[in-house]
């Protein structure tokens, strides 16, 4: 007698039971996806539903914030600061630039088409107010207020690091002193050299100096920007960083101060942004870096 048939497997029948873990047993009770559609094009190898906890996407200190973080973010700019490229971006630049003044080059091209836009801006906004912020920050840059905030900027920063305790507490003192005695000297020789006339067209009168470079754009740029140096290494770092961008937007906004109201070329202040650019890069690199005793 023939046996009766038997059922056929069912097709989808679970495996026997192994003991040991299983490839797909998880802790947080999720089940494992398979395959690459799950993953595929995602920010970080994860599966769909994985914890925030258990993502890994950035710095370890940091889970899940897959966006850079304004502290590294400051870092990068810092990091780039200080880079040898900068000094040398400078040099050529401010050759360039004084070799096309001095031979009267095509480059003057762009002064030019700055005065024209600025006198097309003026025509069109006829802004009263405008003209007294240019005036205003264009000041920024004269000798007063410029140097006897350099000079207090040294003096706090003394006066702060002699009661951390630090041994050279009385270093900002004479940076500050020199900074002031040399931004005439980087100046004056070279307006005198060039002997360029401003926007205005006039033609220098006798013993009058140049406008190339920017005398107040010097000034502005070295003072505010020395200052910040010295305090910076007896500050918070947040501190540190909100007195360097203060002490950026007063050097930008003396320039734009100066073109606006036509006191200058645009390339004059950007050859004084270049000088002042060498003079920082070295002595930021020279003065002592704040030591671990120092305000975090």
């Amino acid at each position: 007698m023939d046996s009766e048939p038997q059922p056929l497997a069912e097709p989808f029948a679970e495996p026997p039971f192994e003991a040991g873990p299983h490839p797909d047993d998880r802790e947080d009770n999720q089940a494992a996806p398979h395959g690459t559609a799950h993953t595929e094009g995602r920010s970080t190898d994860r599966p769909t539903h994985t914890p925030r906890g258990a993502r890994n996407g950035d710095h370890p200190s940091r889970p899940g914030a897959l966006p850079p973080a304004p502290g590294r973010l400051f870092g990068v700019l810092g990091r780039a600061a200080a880079s040898p490229l900068v000094p040398l971006v400078a040099v050529v630049l401010l050759v360039l630039v004084s070799w096309q003044v001095a031979a009267d080059g095509p480059v003057l091209g762009l002064d030019r088409w700055v005065e024209h836009g600025v006198a097309t801006a003026h025509h069109a906004l006829d802004s009263p107010f405008l003209n007294r912020v240019g005036h205003g920050l264009a000041d920024l840059g004269g000798t007063v207020p410029a140097i006897p905030a350099l000079l207090a900027g040294g003096g706090l920063a003394a006066w702060r690091s002699r009661r951390a305790g630090k041994d050279r507490w009385w270093l900002p003192l004479p940076v500050a002193a020199l900074t002031a005695g040399l931004i005439p000297l980087l100046v004056v020789p070279a307006k005198a050299a060039f002997a360029r006339p401003g926007p205005l067209g006039g033609p220098l009168l006798p013993g009058q100096w140049g406008w190339y470079p920017s005398g107040h754009t010097a000034t502005a740029t070295l003072s505010y920007g020395v200052a910040v140096l010295l305090l910076a290494r007896t500050t918070g770092v947040r501190v540190a960083r909100g007195l360097r961008a203060a002490a950026v937007l007063l050097a930008a906004g003396v320039g734009a101060g100066l073109v606006w109201s036509d006191f200058h070329w645009a390339l004059d202040v950007l050859a004084s942004w270049c000088l002042a650019v060498l003079v920082l890069w070295a002595l930021a690199r020279r003065l002592p870096r704040p030591g671990p005793a120092d305000p975090a």
